[in-house]
């Protein structure tokens, strides 16, 4: 299944059924006179958030959406029955926005909401409903009121507790997969990742969403590379993990691009609380991981993990630091729906990992592992 965050699509609801204009004629009744009904309710074109959906890709194909007219009136006083309503299920976390993008109309952010987008046209009067006593034969009967119309755009934004940032090929993919069942396109050259993967990665026993978009480059708000529309995934998120390539000459440089890109997206991406962690280490000598991890600590002000996804060393305190922000945030917003509840189509935890196994890690003459899962380098003495 292709993944879509974007569709622009037509609404109209439905137009009112006509009223009717009838009398009573039947031999030996006596006072007949108009018994037209009115017409019945256009339907309504309703937006409804279900689970097990993630890409808004049915609106590929399909763009115009119309719901029925209602039935007209007839005699006797029949008012004619309502039209049925044109239901459109999206995804958790889509936003319907106006055809400029300006306005958003709604935003669904959890499963069973249902939001009438567009209301049916009223139905119109049959005579019946104009007689009285000066006009006791009215033969006026009224139209339906047309429905509604308009064009709209659908936008698609994950909801996840995590997510993953960094210039391309920084293993953001590899980590996903290595501490959730997700299974993204890993490869040895840049923009692998085309499109957002989320993954449920579960410690201690409880469960956060990690959510990898598309790498980012310097000038990705001007349209460089696959540009910056993929951040709005990570909008809802509660922390940001920023991974820098330990393989990168300048890893406080690779730091700032990114940065400077979140500030100039907006959206309040720049405030968000971040974890930062030097990946790859297992490809590094231990002066080497001594000396990237000074420099980008000097660059973010804050302290810096060491990791391998590769390898699946320093998984575990990297997780533990995402979930004390997740924890924190809740505390301080507890009404925001937990991206585990609210999601139901992300791959879950690894089950080796969720209880607290570790990935083995390869031999390395100058590293270790200790046994909290965090990095160290070896003395002499432990070398022997």
């Amino acid at each position: 299944m292709k993944f879509l965050d974007q569709a622009k699509i037509f609404v109209k609801s439905g137009d009112g059924g006509s009223g009717s204009s009838s009398f009573r004629r039947e031999k030996y009744i006596e006072f007949g006179g108009p018994d037209g009904g009115d017409g019945g309710r256009g339907g309504d074109v309703v937006i409804e958030c279900v689970d097990n959906l993630n890409t808004l890709i049915d609106y590929r194909y399909q763009q115009h959406f119309k719901a029925a007219k209602g039935r007209h009136g007839q005699g006797r006083n029949m008012t004619g029955g309502k039209g049925p309503d044109a239901v459109l299920k999206v995804p958790i976390g889509t936003q319907v926005l106006d055809e400029e993008r300006e306005t958003v109309l709604t935003d669904l952010t959890a499963a069973g909401q249902r939001v009438v987008l567009l209301k049916g046209g009223d139905g119109g009067f049959g005579n019946s409903h104009y007689k009285s006593s000066t006009n006791q034969a009215p033969r006026r009967a009224d139209e339906g009121w047309p429905g509604q119309e308009t064009w709209v755009w659908l936008r698609l934004k994950l909801i996840a507790d995590a997510g993953l940032i960094g210039l391309p090929n920084a293993g953001k993919s590899t980590f996903l997969a290595a501490v959730t069942r997700a299974r993204p396109k890993i490869a040895d050259y840049p923009f692998t990742t085309l499109h957002p993967n989320l993954g449920v990665a579960t410690l201690d026993g409880d469960e956060y969403v990690l959510a990898d978009i598309p790498g980012l480059i310097e000038g990705a708000h001007e349209g460089a590379g696959i540009g910056d529309r993929f951040l709005g995934h990570v909008e809802r998120c509660r922390v940001l993990l920023h991974l820098v390539d330990g393989t990168e000459e300048d890893v406080a440089e690779a730091y700032r691009v990114i940065r400077h890109e979140l500030a100039a997206y907006g959206g309040g991406l720049d405030a968000k609380p971040e974890v930062v962690a030097l990946n790859k280490c297992d490809a590094l000598t231990a002066e080497d991981i001594k000396d990237k991890l000074e420099a980008l600590e000097a660059a973010c002000g804050r302290t810096v993990l060491p990791l391998s996804g590769v390898a699946g060393i320093g998984l575990r305190p990297v997780l533990g630091a995402l979930a004390d922000h997740i924890k924190e945030a809740r505390k301080v917003d507890p009404e925001v729906i937990a991206a585990s509840a609210a999601c139901g189509h992300a791959k879950r935890a690894t089950p080796g990992f969720a209880t607290g196994a570790v990935a083995e890690e390869e031999d390395e003459d100058d590293w270790a592992q200790n046994p909290d899962g965090s990095w160290s380098p070896l003395d002499e003495d432990d070398e022997d």
